[in-house]
């Protein structure tokens, strides 16, 4: 009897051991099916979707319109756009590594071309282009799985792949590692690229493609989220003291290679061609290709107004590859101190083996004497050609008449005074002040506006209430190029009817244009 019962205990021990291997396989199977069936909520830029929280992989439905239609290049400045979504750069996409994603391809029947679409995170024939090739009315289905974790660009690859390239046909696809990232406060989604336009930099009106400036990757525009502006004002990404943000940065092209950089900010982490793996620590600037990625990560330690850039600095500067990370919060001297103190200093000190301007000799140095052979013809240099050649392709402003003043006042601003007072005047905080209903300006008038571009300014100003304490250098314009740029000024910002004249220069210049009291 005690036999039987000891056999009979080790029969039930056996087959609940048994069933426990079972239920652990069954559970492990049931971990890499599908959960279900979910559509994907796709975002426009700057904003990304939701992380993934699902600990198994599901069926993604992904349904996106391809649209054309002419928007904003720049202010008064409009481009036929090719679109995914309806806006470029395309919708945000985010799903998880293993998912099986159906993606439907709609065409617009407004559309006169047909368009297909190459993801770069699909293993498969064209990247999906062969299979969702859409005439305009149209929807195409295909599925793949998404096998590799990581950050990829998407684009239209209809022929010619560039042209649709080139008029806004891309954006980005986030395939998350099972075990997910690293958690963070904020994520972004900020893509580069670059437009080939008829006209010039900031020519108003409606701007055809122009191929033959495609062809020599010469663009008149190169710009974050598919516009100048788009990442200013207030439309500035944002985020506060202490907080972690994360980038997904691509490059839509279709020639150039990014060099972004955020300034006043350090990358503690880069996720080099958005692959899944940190390759790089405390990056200042970072490479990333046409057709291309990167994930950048920053924890903010002070606050202010951060400018995302193009490293490459003419394309940000003159071309519109600027954007903004506004912080808020409470300072921190320690980190940053921010100028504890201004004063002069006559250039002239015989000291670091500097040249000495009185002698012509080098101080503190055996180095042999340079003898200059043409110092009188380059201080005769005059560099407002400069600015001139800068803006070479703009047609030359002839007429007298107000409008085309103020028009030629913008195109001034665009190239030369956006970076510190930014597209809609209102400067950057605490560092540029505001050109924006200025009381300065109604203050000092006409003359204390063209001192200021002309000579430049230096040392603390209040404006709207606020000190500071900055340098303006004198800008390099010709006298046709100062009237309409602050002209401009005043009728677009200041909502004032004065107008600056080449007799007001002149004025100036003689010393009986005198600043308001």
């Amino acid at each position: 009897m005690k036999s039987l019962k000891k056999y009979l205990g080790l029969f039930i021990v056996a087959a609940l051991f048994t069933s426990g291997l079972f239920i652990q396989s069954c559970s492990e199977v049931k971990s890499t099916e599908l959960q279900k069936t979910i559509e994907a909520n796709l975002t426009y830029a700057p904003y990304v979707p939701n992380k993934i929280n699902r600990d198994r992989p599901a069926k993604v439905i992904v349904e996106m319109e391809v649209r054309e239609l002419v928007g904003r290049l720049s202010d008064g400045v409009e481009y036929t756009f090719w679109t995914f979504g309806g806006q470029v750069p395309g919708q945000f996409i985010r799903v998880r590594e293993g998912d099986e994603v159906e993606f439907r391809l709609h065409n617009h029947p407004t559309s006169k071309l047909p368009h297909n679409i190459d993801l770069h995170a699909v293993t498969g024939p064209g990247g999906g282009a062969v299979s969702s090739f859409t005439t305009p009315g149209h929807t195409s289905v295909f599925s793949f799985k998404a096998l590799n974790a990581g950050l990829y660009v998407y684009h239209c690859a209809t022929a010619p792949v560039g042209l649709h390239i080139a008029n806004g046909m891309y954006g980005l696809i986030l395939v998350e590692p099972e075990e997910g990232l690293p958690p963070v406060d904020r994520e972004y989604y900020v893509m580069q690229s670059e437009f080939y336009t008829e006209g010039g930099y900031g020519e108003e009106g409606f701007q055809p493609f122009s191929m033959e400036k495609a062809l020599d990757e010469n663009p008149d525009y190169v710009v974050f989220n598919g516009s100048v502006g788009s990442l200013v004002g207030d439309n500035s990404i944002t985020a506060k003291v202490g907080e972690r943000v994360r980038l997904f940065v691509g490059n839509g092209g279709p020639n150039l290679v990014s060099s972004f950089h955020v300034i006043g900010e350090i990358f503690d982490a880069v996720y080099q061609e958005g692959g899944t793996s940190v390759k790089q620590n405390n990056v200042q600037t970072t490479l990333i290709p046409a057709g291309g990625s990167a994930i950048v990560e920053f924890k903010v330690d002070v606050p202010g107004e951060f400018i995302l850039v193009d490293h490459s600095i003419f394309r940000a500067f003159n071309k519109g590859a600027l954007g903004k990370l506004a912080v808020s919060g409470p300072e921190d001297k320690t980190i940053y101190s921010g100028k504890t103190e201004d004063k002069l200093y006559n250039g002239i000190e015989d000291q670091l083996g500097a040249i000495d301007r009185r002698s012509g000799k080098y101080n503190n140095t055996n180095r042999e004497n340079y003898v200059s052979k043409y110092s009188s013809e380059a201080q005769n240099v005059d560099y407002s050609s400069l600015a001139e050649a800068a803006n070479s392709s703009h047609k030359e402003e002839s007429s007298s008449s107000v409008s085309d003043i103020v028009k030629m006042g913008k195109r001034v601003y665009q190239t030369t005074c956006f970076p510190c007072h930014q597209s809609d005047g209102e400067g950057i905080a605490n560092v540029f002040p505001p050109i924006k209903n200025s009381d300065w300006i109604e203050k000092n008038g006409k003359a204390g506006m063209i001192r200021a571009v002309n000579e430049g300014l230096s040392g603390e100003i209040k404006v709207n209430g606020k000190s500071y304490n900055n340098i303006m250098p004198p800008q390099q314009l010709n006298e046709k190029e100062m009237t309409a740029v602050l002209t401009y000024v005043y009728k677009q910002f200041n909502n004032s009817d004065e107008t600056v004249t080449a007799e007001d220069i002149a004025k100036y210049r003689a010393g009986k244009l005198m600043a308001k009291k």
